[in-house]
């Protein structure tokens, strides 16, 4: 009977409603969130966990297309990436070159509906699992490391903090991600604008479809900047609220 009780209360804390943060919490979160992705030495570490995003994305568009996934790596450098069995043209290889980009900022838009519903246990406990399966797949060690070490992070705020903490962590990962999604895609483009990416997302879409490589680029601003767009508003309310 206790274990049942335990479970049940386990149960009924990560799917029941928690309280959500106070507003100014929610800002002081999104203020340290910009300051992550726009100082350089954070921006350095704190990068590794939208690569972790974007080559998760990668990794579900492809599996969900049809296409065999063998493999995920993530580098020191904050580089990834993603290897997948099947044609190397067609939609399948195109559906999983666009996923990667916009990954981060749509996980980052998921995360703020889920917050807005008041599940703030139950984010922790989806970003646990998706870690979990991407773990399975990764291929080198640098790439272990970082998926064990967020994995950890999460698990250690979702297990052991309290309701109050874990509300600013889950918060502050939706506002990285919806910010960090929107920086790596003007990096993607200042990149390639100095010819240093010329096999980036982008570039290899573009020779699949001979549609120009600006074009996809133009797609992955317009969504994650959509997505934070939304996310503001899920998670803030209308701009004219914060007036």
């Amino acid at each position: 009977m206790a274990g049942s009780a335990f479970v049940f209360d386990v149960l009924n804390d990560a799917f029941g409603r928690q309280p959500s943060p106070s507003r100014e919490v929610v800002i002081a979160t999104a203020v340290l969130a910009l300051l992550a992705v726009l100082v350089r030495p954070a921006w350095k570490v704190m990068r590794n966990f939208v690569t972790i995003a974007h080559e998760g994305g990668h990794a579900l568009a492809a599996v969900l297309s049809g296409r065999r996934l063998s493999g995920i790596r993530l580098h020191s450098d904050t580089s990834g990436l993603t290897l997948s069995r099947g044609r190397p043209t067609g939609p399948g290889m195109v559906i999983t070159g666009l996923a990667g980009y916009i990954t981060p900022s749509l996980l980052g838009l998921a995360a703020a509906a889920i917050l807005g519903g008041g599940r703030l246990t139950i984010l922790l406990w989806i970003l646990l699992v998706l870690l979990v399966l991407m773990l399975i797949m990764t291929r080198n060690v640098y790439g272990v490391i970082s998926i064990v070490a967020a994995g950890a992070i999460v698990f250690t705020v979702s297990w052991f903090a309290s309701a109050e903490i874990q509300g600013a962590f889950a918060y502050a990962f939706a506002w990285f991600m919806l910010l960090g999604g929107v920086r790596a895609v003007f990096e993607l483009q200042q990149s390639r604008f100095r010819r240093q990416a010329p096999n980036s997302d982008a570039d290899q879409i573009a020779r699949l479809t001979r549609v120009p490589a600006i074009v996809y680029v133009a797609f992955f601003v317009l969504v994650c900047l959509g997505s934070l767009a939304f996310g503001v508003r899920l998670m803030l309310g209308p701009v004219r609220d914060l007036l």
